[in-house]
């Protein structure tokens, strides 16, 4: 455990909320940890408590249940990802050109599923074993998104949006298999085929009004 993560003791210890707040964050960071390993359904509380170093009185002064343990850290994973991607497309310098903003969302998207791996599998993989609350927080995410390439694509149109969200579908797919194996190599090759696929729809003029050759 790190050096700015220990609980100090003594006179100099730490207020009450920032004690919860670290241990808050240990204990998510601890569930994502575990489960890269066992998955969802074979780790116990217990397994968690142990990998960070937490008491059960405090887990449960912080969580009802291992899911509402795992719905923190899956929406630690999600504010991870995004905070990402949204980052560098503000930071990228690709002006108007919609496919190199497309191709730069994909690119840090997928360089911070691999930088953040125990929670690329909570987000893409175990979530699916979380059960209903899980998988209604991912549809949710998967709107977001699409509403996200919209933007990076300048789509404006319903035909447009509609191919955002069928984008949105197919990288999930494409990502998550990769993820499931543990294949940091083959999740790096996904995004040149996005990249191209995309653009032959862009050309098409699949994504609405505006795109198209120019």
């Amino acid at each position: 455990m790190s050096r700015s993560h220990r609980l100090p003791r003594g006179r100099n210890a730490l207020p009450p909320e920032e004690v919860e707040r670290l241990q808050r964050e240990r204990l998510c960071r601890a569930m994502a940890e575990v489960m890269a390993e066992k998955g969802y359904v074979a780790t116990s509380v217990e397994d968690v408590l142990k990998h960070a170093g937490v008491s059960r009185l405090s887990f449960y002064r912080l969580f009802d249940s291992k899911l509402d343990c795992f719905m923190a850290a899956f929406e630690d994973a999600c504010e991870l990802l995004f905070e990402r991607v949204t980052g560098a497309i503000k930071t990228s310098g690709t002006g108007d050109d919609p496919m190199e903003r497309y191709k730069r969302a994909i690119t840090v998207y997928l360089e911070a599923l691999e930088a953040e791996w125990p929670h690329t599998r909570i987000y893409l993989v175990e979530v699916y074993a979380a059960g209903p609350q899980a998988v209604a927080r991912r549809r949710e995410l998967h709107a977001f998104m699409a509403s996200f390439y919209a933007d990076a694509l300048g789509v404006t149109d319903d035909q447009g949006r509609l191919t955002c969200r069928m984008l949105v579908a197919a990288t999930s797919a494409l990502v998550t298999v990769p993820v499931a194996e543990n294949d940091r190599e083959g999740l790096r090759a996904v995004a040149p085929q996005l990249v191209a696929h995309v653009r032959t729809l862009w050309n098409s003029g699949a994504f609405g009004a505006g795109t198209g050759p120019r």
